[in-house]
């Protein structure tokens, strides 16, 4: 993951659930930005949904 470029976007959410994720990523010592990665990381990997990342850790390395 580390050193690889990252994709920007914009993202709307409501301040109720931009106030959760803020409250999260203090309480985890993250940014806001990577504990949406790590939130999205972890319904991905609930709904069985491999990342591009997950894939390329499988080649062996």
């Amino acid at each position: 993951m580390a050193g690889k470029p990252r994709k920007p976007f914009l993202m709307r959410a409501s301040p109720g659930v931009m106030a959760a994720v803020e409250k999260l990523a203090a309480a985890e010592l993250r940014s806001v930005n990577a504990q949406v990665e790590v939130l999205l990381r972890e319904a991905l990997a609930r709904r069985g949904v491999p990342t591009a990342d997950d894939r390329s850790s499988d080649d062996g390395a």
